[in-house]
């Protein structure tokens, strides 16, 4: 009995360390990859803080002592005025990126929950198109949609950076993927018997059930739009200072050899990521939210 006892507390043991030494390789392999991910953010604001000099030099971990000379260059140098305003470059990228985010997750949810909800005869082969057009690059495309802007006499408008964001076929993909774990068709059913609309039911149901795979494609989209820059120069024909969207100035920055002020220059950088790293605080407790839901469900 006693053999026993000791066979099954030596297993036990085993057991018990080998738990331990997993989740202790596994914790410090997520804080390398934390470390690797965050590294670069943290060196483009230490640069911020640098003089030209200072960041010729080399890399630093230490923050500099220019942060305030490097914001008044940035933001009251001549030179840099004419291609550079950080008030403007919010507000034309703040527009674009708002409504295009806006547009592709919730008509991409709608196309997901039509496409999972509703059964019809040309069903998958519209699932399958879907997948089709999520595969051909941007770039094939570029000249003909160009050439259609024109036609349309919708260049130098934020239309064309806008309205094809309704067409997003790879969160639609995500969206039919986490509905299809995570939404049952029972829901539907019981809202039609109480007199629930089909799009009311969307409304108040689906979109509250879908709120973490939202949230995750929300950030994806903003990130996207946000640093579009090939799309908006294309679109943009006519480089109008008011039109231009924060990725556009930042271009026109580095690209000129009048402004060697480097840690203007990465400030001007840093500032741009500063809307980027806002959205994801704000949403990134609904994807903490789903993960923990999705941990506890039956």
């Amino acid at each position: 009995m006693s053999n026993m006892k000791s066979v099954y507390g030596s297993s036990k043991d085993n057991y018990s360390f080998k738990i331990k030494l997993k989740s202790t390789i596994l914790f410090i392999w997520f804080v390398i990859l934390t470390i690797i991910c965050l590294l670069p953010i943290y060196i483009l604001i230490i640069n911020a803080t640098r003089g030209t000099a200072e960041v010729a030099s080399g890399i630093s971990f230490i923050p500099g002592s220019n942060l305030a000379k490097n914001i008044d260059i940035l933001f009251h140098d001549v030179n840099y005025n004419t291609v550079y305003n950080v008030a403007i470059g919010y507000r034309n990228s703040a527009i674009i990126t708002g409504f295009s985010t806006v547009f592709t997750v919730f008509f991409s949810a709608l196309t997901a929950y039509g496409i999972h909800v509703y059964d019809f005869k040309l069903k998958e082969i519209s699932y399958t198109i879907i997948l089709l057009v999520m595969m051909v690059p941007v770039q094939v495309t570029s000249a003909g949609f160009v050439n259609f802007m024109l036609k349309l006499n919708l260049t130098d408008t934020y239309w064309p950076l806008i309205l094809p964001a309704i067409a997003a076929p790879a969160v639609v993909y995500f969206m039919r993927s986490y509905m299809k774990s995570s939404f049952p068709l029972d829901i539907v059913e019981a809202a039609r018997i109480d007199g629930s609309g089909e799009f009311k039911t969307f409304l108040t149901i689906a979109l509250p059930i879908m709120k973490p795979a939202i949230a995750v494609q929300a950030i994806f989209a903003f990130i996207a739009s946000w640093n579009n820059f090939y799309t908006p120069s294309m679109v943009l024909i006519s480089s109008k200072f008011d039109q231009k969207t924060l990725p556009m100035m930042i271009s026109a920055v580095q690209a000129s050899d009048k402004f060697v002020d480097y840690g203007a220059i990465y400030l001007a950088i840093a500032l741009s990521i500063l809307p980027i790293v806002i959205v994801y605080i704000l949403l990134s407790k609904f994807i903490i939210a789903g993960v923990a839901l999705g941990g506890v469900k039956e």
